[in-house]
């Protein structure tokens, strides 16, 4: 385990750290468990050519910020495999992965659905350990709540896009939005902010990026995004750098893709008037001290992408019932999860003039502490920053 794995989190580290492989198909993986105070560790799992032991580390503190600020009692985990998610040997080095993890599966962690994973992944997943209670994120013919398939998480986004658009004044219908990603949360995103009335003017994938300032179809490349994957942006006519799409025209970006996208430079540059992060770690900590002091609001990506977990709460809390989970019963309070943090993050920022980072984290750290003293876990001085 490198040093450097350690170094983002101060005087607290990780509680349990599994490096895995596997020779024979080549897997190599990485659980993270990093705080179990209020909970179980509960996080996705993500497949990706350039994964690393840090990448997974920084994401599970990410989650238990996460679990900490919705209020839901679950802890920080996080896992990943080191390889290319369009393998042929995918299922193969799945399977490796799930029994190499089978002693903390699903007695200390939950695999969920991250990037390069799917609900059919999910369910290979509890193949091979047959258990039902392994996996959150499952096909719904399996009795899972498939919320990848669904785009809770990218409604989640829209509906605290919409929410922060309200506390600084600016009416999200006709407001300009650049999405940087159109995956499962950037389509879903753009699906419901279209809904809302707001134009989405920019959106980009691994292909490229497509620009229209009147405002993208986003039935037509959503259609698009079904048939062609990421190469929907240049059969939709786009042809710039997939970057472009950060320095767009727009009142509001949803990066939506890659972790430090926004860095110090684009932050002191940029025209938009909201930034709405709907992936995990999208802004550098010294982007967030410039967009904070030019006056531009952030809804950091603990607080705006959460809808993915409220989902994964029901899940986890269904995972062996007998009865499906209905979305019906989801969306609505996805909605007012997201509308309600994210009101009390900006407010709270606007109070204590600090970044919106800054207020999210006092709020999860300060559940988290209290949960970490009543189990007699936590001094003074312990809890990293």
């Amino acid at each position: 385990m490198p040093n450097d794995a350690f170094d983002l989190m101060d005087e607290w580290g990780p509680e349990k750290v599994v490096c895995v492989s596997d020779r024979r198909t080549g897997m190599r993986g990485v659980l993270v468990l990093d705080n179990t105070a209020r909970g179980m560790g509960k996080g996705g799992t993500r497949m990706s050519a350039g994964l690393s032991v840090l990448e997974v580390a920084r994401l599970a503190r990410a989650m238990t910020w996460k679990w900490a600020a919705v209020d839901l009692f679950h802890g920080g985990a996080k896992a990943g495999i080191l390889g290319d998610p369009n393998s042929p040997d995918k299922e193969r080095i799945l399977r490796a992965f799930a029994r190499a993890l089978s002693n903390e599966v699903p007695s200390e962690y939950v695999f969920g659905l991250d990037m390069g994973l799917t609900e059919t992944d999910a369910a290979i997943f509890v193949d091979e350990l047959g258990d039902r209670g392994a996996v959150v994120g499952l096909p719904r013919a399996l009795g899972g709540l498939p919320y990848d398939e669904l785009g809770v998480t990218g409604y989640g986004v829209a509906e605290a896009a919409d929410a922060a658009a309200q506390s600084i004044g600016l009416p999200l219908a006709g407001a300009r939005v650049a999405l940087q990603g159109f995956g499962a949360v950037g389509l879903a995103a753009a699906h419901r902010l279209a809904e809302l009335g707001a134009v989405v003017v920019a959106a980009s994938t691994a292909r490229g990026a497509v620009l229209d300032p009147e405002g993208l179809d986003i039935p037509r490349l959503a259609e698009l995004r079904a048939a062609h994957g990421d190469d929907c942006v240049r059969e939709y006519g786009g042809t710039v750098d997939t970057d472009a799409v950060l320095t767009a025209d727009a009142d509001i970006l949803i990066p939506a893709a890659r972790e430090d996208v926004i860095d110090k430079d684009l932050a002191g540059t940029t025209s938009v008037r909201l930034v709405v992060e709907g992936a995990n770690l999208p802004t550098t900590p010294a982007a967030r001290d410039v967009l904070h002091q030019r006056g531009i609001a952030v809804v950091p990506d603990f607080i705006a992408n959460a809808g993915g977990i409220v989902a994964a709460a029901h899940s986890m809390d269904a995972r062996y019932s007998p009865f499906t989970v209905d979305p019906d019963d989801v969306f609505p309070m996805v909605s007012a999860k997201m509308r309600a943090n994210t009101a009390t993050v900006l407010a709270e920022s606007a109070r204590h003039d600090v970044p919106p980072h800054h207020a999210a984290l006092l709020l999860a750290q300060e559940r988290v502490r209290e949960a970490m003293r009543l189990r007699g876990q936590y001094s003074p001085g312990r809890l990293g920053r």
